[in-house]
């Protein structure tokens, strides 16, 4: 095993563990109770994989998945939904006022750390043999993108006053927070998917995954993981519970702009790939007579079209039929 491969496996689950760590002290300082220690026990699951990660892949990462992201999502998720659902004091002092202030700076600054970190973690962690670094980079530029605008969603919706006080509308946009964290550990809206000798143009769903994979995945996180769910979840703050802010108008406008986009993306991807497909029909039919000699219905050599069609299509049609005819 590389010495260099397992120090960035290590370092990196180790800074998860400790990011964990702090998120569950916060969450025992605000809640005033030790038994909330027991979320610790969750980083055990990462020191497992940990182990595993370094038997059976010599610390190298998995095709299409990352479990130490993942795990480390089921470890820091539960303290930040207490941290965001704890009950903020309402009190007039200035001592209990400060207190408020720094809860909900700490807060913040745990989800802002815990995109970072989950960036710089899956920079850091060394990459399994199907993903190259092109794709790695490609896909943190993506994550760099995914995070400000879940980092934005958060906080531009449950800092509305009117938002803290229903618990309903908290809970549901911790879960679609929560959710929209699961494209985190997935490497599928970068790698493209081999097509295999056994799909046909006949299997026309699966040849269409086939060959634009890396795009239909994109579209998929766009229209059911983030932009999607956040546009469904700002619309009912605006229509039903009668939210309207400046900020939340305009990132609904640009959620709208978004689906639209992807849905005109798929579109597009749809008719290319049709007429890509209705290419290739007329080829192999216009291959069958390549060298029609119709006047006399005379047909030239067996062999000279047996040839690939460009090689067919090189030959002078006029030569060939005057001097086969002759």
């Amino acid at each position: 095993m590389e010495l260099r491969v397992l120090f960035n496996a290590l370092v990196t689950r180790l800074l998860f563990v400790l990011h964990s760590l702090l998120a569950v002290w916060r969450v025992t300082v605000v809640k005033k109770e030790p038994k909330y220690w027991l979320l610790a026990l969750l980083n055990l699951l990462l020191c497992l994989e940990t182990a595993l990660t370094l038997k059976f892949k010599q610390g190298r990462g998995y095709k299409w998945f990352s479990p130490a992201i993942f795990i480390y999502l089921i470890s820091i998720v539960p303290s930040l939904w207490l941290l965001e659902l704890h009950p903020e004091i309402q009190a007039w002092d200035l001592v209990n006022t400060v207190s408020t202030v720094c809860e909900s700076v700490w807060t913040l600054g745990l989800h802002q750390t815990f995109l970072l970190l989950l960036i710089i973690g899956r920079w850091l962690l060394p990459i399994g043999g199907e993903i190259t670094r092109d794709q790695l980079s490609q896909l943190l530029l993506m994550f760099v993108g995914t995070a400000a605008d879940i980092l934005e969603f958060t906080s531009e919706t449950l800092e509305i006053e009117n938002v803290r006080n229903k618990h309903v509308l908290v809970y549901a946009i911790l879960a679609v927070w929560t959710w929209s964290m699961l494209q985190f550990p997935l490497d599928l809206a970068v790698q493209h998917v081999e097509c295999g000798p056994s799909i046909s143009s006949k299997k026309v769903f699966r040849l269409l995954l086939c060959r634009h994979s890396a795009d239909l995945w994109n579209i998929g996180i766009s229209l059911f993981i983030q932009d999607g769910p956040f546009l469904i979840v700002r619309l009912i703050l605006m229509g039903y519970f009668n939210v309207i802010t400046q900020m939340l108008v305009f990132f609904t406008a640009k959620n709208i702009l978004s689906v639209m986009l992807q849905l005109y993306r798929l579109i597009v991807l749809s008719l290319d790939f049709h007429a890509s497909l209705r290419n290739q029909s007329n080829s192999r039919k216009g291959g069958v007579a390549c060298c029609p000699c119709e006047p006399n219905s005379i047909s030239l050599p067996p062999n000279s079209c047996d040839t690939d069609e460009k090689e067919c299509a090189s030959i002078p049609l006029e030569d060939s039929i005057t001097a086969e005819c002759l």
